[in-house]
């Protein structure tokens, strides 16, 4: 007969939650011969919070593959990428990954738990700097919303386009002389369903 939980055993479990996230980076480079590892731009893991030689989950959205290793530090800024050792067989140059560390925490932690994602453009430069918060709403007693951290008056696209470079989209509609106004109501509309 399975019992169920009491309150003080629901108190003391712990849950696996995500941590950091980085979501669209593309592989730069795969390494057969070098000891297992993903090795990535530390200007990239700071901005994540990822540190070295922490365990990830690595998700390639190309071939669906699915595995964890571990995160060395390559030259900072070079926007690498590069799968190592017996990983190196499971991607090909400019798949998207998807990176997560984890963490185990409480659920009442989950209030004041704030798990960095980052998003890419295609040339691995940070597209969005991004927050999920869990908070208690009058429907949930743990409700969820995604915060934008680099720009909070920006709508908040769930969706990372593979090949949309939002900031070269701006950048261009402010060229043709758009004003800011008429460049935010364009992305809410087109990109950010």
């Amino acid at each position: 007969m399975v019992r169920p939980f009491s309150a003080l055993q629901k108190e003391a479990a712990v849950i696996r939650v995500l941590r950091a996230k980085l979501h669209g980076l593309r592989v730069t480079g795969a390494d057969l011969h070098y000891h297992g590892s993903i090795t990535l731009d530390p200007e990239h893991c700071a901005a994540a919070g990822l540190h070295p030689t922490e365990f990830v989950d690595v998700w390639n959205k190309n071939s669906g593959e699915r595995l964890t290793t571990y995160v060395i530090y390559g030259d900072p800024g070079s926007r690498c990428c590069v799968l190592n050792g017996a990983a190196a067989r499971t991607c090909q140059e400019g798949d998207e990954l998807i990176l997560a560390a984890s963490c185990e925490i409480k659920p009442a932690n989950l209030y004041s738990h704030r798990p960095r994602i980052l998003t890419f453009a295609p040339g691995n430069e940070i597209d969005q700097k991004l927050q999920y918060d869990v908070f208690k709403s009058d429907r949930f007693e743990y409700d969820f919303r995604i915060t934008d951290l680099g720009e909070p008056e920006q709508p908040v696209s769930v969706h990372n386009y593979a090949n949309v470079d939002l900031k070269a989209i701006r950048s261009a509609l402010e060229e043709k002389g758009l004003e800011r106004d008429a460049i935010d109501a364009f992305v809410a509309r087109y990109l950010t369903r």
